[in-house]
């Protein structure tokens, strides 16, 4: 649900980017005034596990689309609303310039959708409300599936009110929300599941990493051996799990592909995000999650069923992944860092 420049007008880029500039001047005092300097390494590992776990696209059956853990609900559980939302911010941004994963004047709707959604409205209204204290049970569960299917569907809402109030692109309201809804109530049970997993597994095996939120932060044990737990975790998923990730389109793609019968849309935008798109493609290391490509010699597809292209590609994804997870550990790290000094 990483949206493209061709999608929006510079006016509503340029609103969101506001928007979402004020959220995180928010959230970053709010995390400043926990005190509490253990929160910002267990942001910056849980960051780049987010990462790398978005890098595992898994196919919906009978559509040929595909989608990912979006990681807001599950950043929102275990760190609380504030850090999640700068935690996701970081996870886009690097996203972003780094691998042209999301458009730069999109960014601000796409931190918006993937993190204000699931962390100030689904984590609070439905997670918070259902399960109480339980993070084990039937009630956790429930939980975490409503609150998850409530975040995809607000955010993907938020992607066709955001593209209909750009007036750029030719996607019929009508029938873009019929496309969009229901792939990613799909999309939203999987992360449901998957969020709920997880809790389970930390409230079994590390309940202290659910604490940081709460007034048992001080209860927490061996932090040490919680960063090194979800940093190896990152690494595998990031490494080796990613080889294994859907080559089909995304559930946004896919929806627009549906709607407009093409596979990429063109925005009119009388070149004036042209200024992004060079950003971009100066700050993009590694486009796509892959190598860049030699002058004159286009990569393999990734769907290729050449074996001998597999090696590449996959050395590509790993690279990518490990990458990328530094660079979100970094970016979180230099957050926590210009926070406390300030707080001095």
């Amino acid at each position: 649900m990483h949206m493209a420049d061709a999608l929006i007008s510079p006016q509503v880029g340029a609103t969101m980017w506001v928007i979402t500039a004020t959220a995180i001047a928010g959230c970053a005092r709010k995390v400043k005034s926990t005190h509490d300097d253990r929160l910002i390494p267990m942001m910056g590992v849980l960051g780049a596990f987010i990462f790398t776990a978005q890098m595992i696209n898994f196919s919906i059956p009978a559509t040929g689309s595909s989608g990912h853990l979006g990681g807001g609900l599950l950043l929102a559980i275990l760190l609380g609303p504030y850090a999640a939302f700068l935690v996701i911010a970081s996870i886009l941004t690097v996203q972003a310039l780094f691998f042209a994963d999301g458009g730069i004047m999109a960014l601000g709707c796409n931190i918006f959708n993937l993190g204000f959604c699931p962390a100030f409205i689904a984590f609070p209204l439905l997670y918070q409300t259902i399960a109480g204290e339980n993070r084990i049970g039937a009630r956790a569960w429930i939980a975490a599936l409503a609150a998850a299917i409530l975040g995809l569907q607000l955010g993907a809402f938020g992607v066709v009110v955001e593209t209909q109030l750009s007036s750029i692109s030719e996607l019929p309201f009508r029938s873009f929300i019929l496309i969009m809804q229901p792939i990613h109530l799909a999309i939203g049970i999987v992360e449901g599941v998957t969020t709920a997993t997880i809790i389970a597994f930390v409230a079994r095996a590390r309940p202290e990493t659910l604490y940081l939120s709460s007034a048992g932060i001080g209860k927490r044990r061996n932090q040490h051996l919680l960063l090194t737990g979800w940093l190896i975790a990152s690494v595998i998923l990031g490494g080796v799990a990613s080889w294994f990730a859907s080559t089909h389109p995304d559930g946004l793609e896919w929806a627009i592909s549906k709607v407009s019968h093409q596979n990429e849309l063109q925005g009119s935008h009388d070149g004036k995000p042209e200024l992004f798109a060079q950003v971009q493609s100066k700050t993009a290391i590694l486009p796509d999650y892959s190598f860049p490509p030699h002058t004159g010699n286009p990569p393999p597809e990734p769907t290729s069923t050449n074996p001998a292209h597999w090696p590449n590609i996959n050395a590509g994804k790993s690279f990518s992944g490990i990458v990328g997870g530094f660079l979100t550990l970094a970016l979180v790290l230099l957050v926590g860092l210009a926070l406390k000094s300030r707080q001095k």
